[in-house]
């Protein structure tokens, strides 16, 4: 039965005979001032206030947008801690989305570390305590037979980006039951602020299905469900109604999965990403923007990735992602698959990944190595730990995936050393508490040779008389431009290939900075993040084309100068349009 557009509650986006855009509203008074995505607050017209019942209501004084962000930032600058500037930002986003936006956009570089990582995490943590304004969708394990009915309720029409989470592994928090909602949140957030998607064509998701920490079960003020996690066939069953009332209620969506439970990850991943276009963005927005890094680290030492011996310490979503994510980039410089797999090792909570280790998934299978594929190595225990995968394997290049503060030790960086001059460390790890080494002690183990990357931001290195500069390897440089990218095309699938373009695009456009600041960079600076996004979503767009998964007749001819002036076009800017009063209310 074909589905019926529905009718806008609220609200709807209108050219007048001159081709000026306008929002014909559905509602007056309170009620629009109640809607974020309606409300100017102070900086209603005089016509809009009478028009639309708002005399009375609100300050007399009409303000402009101008003084608006100046009074909002002033306010912001008076929060004591990072977490109350989180709070204060979220709570402006319940109450003006577009003035949220502006103020976000001008402080982008200052703000993005308040309302993602690694502040957010905090927020997680409090999400139940600190809880006062519902935003996005949540559906619980309670809900499986009902969650088509359940989406009728949201009251945006047209989602083309949805992040959902089980929060059962937030950054390297773990299992953070329904405080997982505000990871969705800040994730949809720089969609818009960094990507151009429209914030009402946004959907945080909350996939509530218990938790395993006891003591959120034993808390009254616990907001989720009060019991053990589904696993298994009820598991599946759950994600599969879920799935399908997302494709029938939003059919042009796009769905991020956010931070599942290292094996659960590519099992959804795998089992959906061909029945809905989807991604998830702990395995591959993280393994391409490690992989971005590492290119453009090796071509600071002046060699190629291929030169690189890599050891990736960490075997969940994010270490596996980027492990996959360095053996395609490692193919695309012309090595065979064996050859690619030989230069990257993966060590977990056993040491490097070897047959008949216990617990071995189905995703680690293609790193685990056999005692006769390390002729000459030398270890003492079962398995060689990760100071004799170092030592061993000759490793250039280092990443951390786990969680565990202070894993790096001196010892083993300055082993490295053995093997190159310049080794290439990212302790990506989140948030920053969490951290494998300092970046300081790096720069200081190595005598500045080392090029760092950290997961949260750190400050510049002073040593010596040198600054180094540390760059910070943020999923945030990739899936906004990703998203936007797949959103434009309206892929049917977000393919490897997709995913691989944007990684390329971040290598590329952070060379560019690099010529343009005069610095070698591995990762762009934060401030030119929508100006990334645009460029990939190009790249995006034109491989979905290549891919034959490009639904989108539109853009398929257009050159690239075209189809960037499109995505442009097409990019949500925080602007207040005005608001007239439709034909329902009069």
């Amino acid at each position: 039965m074909p589905k019926t557009p529905p009718v806008s509650r609220y609200y709807d986006v209108l050219r007048d005979e001159q081709g000026v855009r306008f929002i014909s509203v559905n509602v007056s008074g309170l009620s629009l001032l109640q809607n974020p995505l309606l409300n100017k607050t102070t900086a209603f017209t005089a016509e809009e206030r009478q028009e639309l019942g708002l005399e009375g209501l609100i300050p007399p004084h009409v303000s402009t947008f101008e003084d608006q962000k100046t009074r909002t930032y002033m306010r912001y600058q008076r929060c004591g801690t990072d977490l109350e500037k989180h709070e204060y930002l979220r709570a402006l986003q319940d109450r003006n989305e577009v003035l949220f936006y502006a103020v976000l956009e001008d402080h982008l570089e200052e703000m993005l570390p308040i309302i993602y990582t690694p502040t957010v995490g905090e927020a997680v943590k409090t999400y139940s305590s600190n809880y006062r304004y519902p935003r996005g969708f949540t559906v619980s394990a309670h809900d499986i037979g009902r969650v088509e009915e359940m989406l009728e309720n949201v009251s945006v029409n047209d989602v083309r980006m949805i992040v959902a989470t089980d929060s059962s592994a937030i950054l390297g928090l773990g299992d953070q039951g329904f405080g997982g909602m505000a990871i969705s949140i800040g994730k949809l957030s720089l969609y818009t602020a960094a990507g151009g998607v429209g914030p009402d064509k946004t959907l945080p998701v909350e996939l509530d299905v218990g938790t395993n920490r006891q003591d959120l079960i034993d808390d009254p003020l616990y907001l989720g469900l009060h019991e053990k996690r589904m696993s298994g066939p009820e598991y599946d069953e759950f994600l599969d109604a879920f799935v399908e009332a997302v494709a029938y209620r939003y059919p042009k969506a796009i769905i991020q999965w956010e931070d599942f439970s290292r094996g659960t990850a590519f099992h959804v991943l795998e089992r959906f990403r061909k029945v809905i276009p989807s991604f998830n963005d702990d395995i591959q927005g993280t393994g391409a923007m490690a992989l971005a890094g590492l290119m453009r680290a090796s071509r600071i030492k002046g060699e190629h990735l291929a030169d690189q011996v890599f050891v990736v310490v960490g075997a969940g979503a994010a270490g596996i992602g980027v492990a996959m994510a360095i053996r395609q980039g490692l193919q695309l410089e012309g090595l065979t698959f064996e050859e690619a797999n030989a230069r990257v090792f993966v060590v977990d909570r056993y040491g490097l990944l070897m047959e008949g280790q216990p617990d071995l998934e189905v995703q680690q299978l293609s790193f685990v190595r056999r005692k006769s594929d390390l002729p000459g190595w030398q270890y003492a225990g079962e398995y060689p730990n990760l100071h004799e995968v170092i030592v061993n394997a000759r490793a250039t290049a280092l990443l951390g995936f786990t969680g565990v503060p202070g894993l790096f030790k001196r010892a083993d960086i300055e082993t490295m050393l053995a093997s190159t001059a310049r080794p290439i460390v990212f302790p990506l790890s989140n948030p920053s508490s969490h951290v494998e080494a300092q970046p300081e002690d790096l720069i200081r183990w190595t005598d500045g040779g080392a090029i760092v990357a950290s997961g949260s931001p750190f400050p510049d290195v002073q040593y010596g008389d040198q600054r180094y500069p540390i760059g910070q390897g943020n999923n945030a440089f990739i899936f906004p431009g990703l998203g936007f990218g797949a959103i434009t095309a309206r892929a049917r699938e977000i393919t490897d290939n997709m995913i691989l373009a944007a990684a390329l695009s971040l290598a590329e456009f952070t060379a560019q900075c690099s010529v343009r600041h005069g610095q070698d960079q591995v990762y762009p600076p934060i401030s030119e993040l929508r100006e990334l996004s645009v460029h990939i979503a190009v790249r995006v767009v034109r491989q979905a084309i290549l891919d034959g998964v490009c639904a989108e007749r539109k853009v398929r001819n257009l050159t690239d100068e075209q189809l960037e002036a499109t995505i442009r076009d097409r990019a949500w800017l925080p602007n207040y349009l005005p608001l007239r009063q439709s034909a329902r209310l009069k």
